[in-house]
């Protein structure tokens, strides 16, 4: 075991960039052989209140307008903007940020319609999804006193893997989910290497622990990866009035 203690530390001083350095240090045996100093973390400034976006983020939706999406077809989206949200409009298409990301870390509010149907049940109620890289689904629903299939209901990953929980507040309230990608890396000949893994916290609770993305979203049959570079958020038209709010995403 005390070996591998010393391997491993070792490894980290490797990954530092400095194998002479780290086996130097290690002969000394002293409390200063197992400090790393270079490189340091990069210093950012975090947001005054929780949830707002940090001083390295990238705003994609501030309230006010439509500047950084499109819709799927390229023209001007027709959602609703209001109040500083904006809402799904039944036909309007789905839509997308105007620039790709490769891993990121991002931020989204969303709330479900406040009148509910009885009628509408299961996937019927406040269905809106986000698609990380235009592929890969982090299902949003309205899952308060309303069952569906697990790997179909909120912060899932749509149609693979179940959320740890249920964490959904009533309708029209606002939720946040804090979403944490991966991207998947591919060799020359275009294999995946490596799939996408994605962590999600809903309502500040952990809902997927970096879990291991099969491959994009289908709704009928199996996922399966083809080789890309990077992809768009895109946010689902699934026909009900559900809204967004205060966007942003940092690039890691």
């Amino acid at each position: 075991m005390q070996k591998a203690n010393q391997l491993l530390i070792a490894l980290a001083f490797i990954s530092a960039g400095n194998l002479a350095y780290a086996q130097e240090q290690q002969s000394k045996k002293t409390p200063e052989s197992t400090e790393i100093w270079e490189p340091q973390p990069r210093v950012i400034t975090p947001a005054e209140k929780v949830g707002d976006a940090p001083s390295d983020a990238t705003v994609l939706f501030d309230g006010k307008s439509f500047d950084n999406w499109v819709t799927i077809d390229g023209t001007a989206p027709k959602w609703t903007l209001k109040d500083g949200a904006m809402t799904v409009a039944a036909g309007a298409k789905d839509i997308k940020t105007k620039k790709e990301f490769g891993d990121f870390q991002l931020h989204v509010e969303w709330r479900s319609p406040a009148e509910v149907d009885p009628k509408q049940t299961g996937q019927g109620r406040g269905n809106s999804g986000i698609f990380l890289q235009e592929r890969y689904e982090v299902q949003v629903l309205d899952n308060y006193n309303n069952k569906t299939y697990a790997n179909g209901q909120a912060s899932s990953i749509y149609k693979q893997h179940i959320p740890l929980i249920n964490a959904c507040r009533k309708p029209g309230e606002w939720q946040v989910y804090e979403i944490f990608f991966t991207a998947p890396r591919f060799n020359s000949e275009g294999r995946v290497i490596s799939p996408a893994y994605v962590t999600v916290t809903h309502n500040g609770i952990l809902s997927l622990n970096h879990v291991a993305v099969w491959g994009p979203t289908e709704y009928i049959g199996l996922p399966v990866y083809k080789a890309y570079e990077k992809g768009p958020i895109r946010l689902q038209d699934h026909g009900n009035a559900v809204s967004f709010r205060n966007i942003w995403i940092r690039e890691l």
